[in-house]
């Protein structure tokens, strides 16, 4: 196991590397110079060189590149050209409610949707069966911004029984800031449930088609015996692969709910600085989402034996 994680941390680090490289190199193609855009436009050629002098941005593109990452290496991922403030305990403290928010998401998706699909594959081609996939196939066509406005528009404005803007830090106060992620943790939820629900009805029919279960049910086992005892482990690895997917993908693209809910998270933070172009914030938060990809996917990896034993870590 040691070996096996020892390996999947150095095949992530070139990755890493990669996507940093790639990174700082699409930002400085953003149009835009934020020298220009903090002086303003009555400042004068000799103003906008004194302080890309002081950003660094006078340098070259390798030695700004070298510069950040030398730095970054330290725990020290610069300052934010707009205010001054340090990035990493910035985006940190973004990044924080941004994952509270996607862990309940994916979490109550995930305890909703797979047995649900457990049950649909159980009773293929039943109403039951195409109820789950026609409300499943219905939540993943529904783009999840004009989901949440129609949560807010109901749940919100229409029946006031929750708050329309706004958020509470769960560790300020947890009942409260449970009431102010409940939408946003909605409108995830019934979005990804969609995509779960289906995965795990795919995998769950390959599974019950296989002689193995074909033997359980001829020994006498109940269906649900057979159901949870024998094909729902073996039915699970390809969803729990897609669980980690999904939860990468939500914490990098958590931007549109955030923006819809006025939520201060990551991506909001990463959407605001594109357009002050404050390059170290927005290496920082990329970077933050790329190890968050990283680190899932580890898990995954690691866990996943659990569910399929002929994945053997070594």
């Amino acid at each position: 196991m040691l070996r096996f994680f020892l390996h999947r941390v150095a095949m992530a680090i070139p990755t890493v590397i990669i996507v940093s490289i790639t990174v700082f190199g699409l930002i400085r193609l953003i149009p835009g110079n934020p020298a220009e855009l903090l002086l303003g436009d009555m400042a004068d050629d000799r103003q906008i060189a004194a302080l890309e002098t002081e950003l660094g941005l006078d340098k070259s593109l390798p030695q700004q590149f070298l510069i950040w990452s030398e730095n970054a290496l330290s725990g020290d991922l610069g300052r934010s050209i707009i205010n001054d403030e340090p990035v990493l305990p910035l985006v940190a403290s973004r990044f924080v409610i941004s994952g509270e928010i996607v862990l309940i998401a994916v979490v109550l998706a995930a305890i909703l949707a797979v047995p649900a699909g457990i049950i649909a594959a159980w009773r293929q081609n039943s109403v039951t069966d195409l109820a789950l996939v026609g409300t499943a196939t219905l939540l993943l066509s529904i783009p999840t911004f004009w989901l949440g406005l129609l949560l807010l528009l109901l749940f919100g404005l229409e029946l006031g029984w929750l708050p329309v803007l706004g958020y509470v830090s769960l560790r300020d106060n947890f009942t409260e800031g449970l009431i102010y992620i409940i939408l946003p943790v909605a409108t995830l939820v019934m979005h990804e449930m969609g995509v779960l629900l289906r995965m795990s009805r795919a995998s769950t029919l390959e599974v019950l088609r296989l002689d193995y279960i074909t033997h359980a049910r001829a020994k006498g086992l109940s269906e649900m015996a057979v159901l949870w005892r024998h094909a729902f482990k073996n039915a699970f690895g390809p969803t729990w692969t897609m669980i980690g997917l999904i939860l990468g993908n939500l914490l990098g693209g958590i931007a549109v709910i955030e923006t819809v809910f006025s939520i201060p998270g990551l991506g909001r933070l990463m959407v605001d600085s594109i357009f002050q172009r404050d390059y170290p914030v927005i290496q920082g938060c990329l970077l933050f989402v790329a190890l968050s990809y990283v680190v899932v996917n580890l898990i995954i990896d690691l866990f996943y034996p659990l569910f399929d034993p002929r994945v053997t870590a070594q």
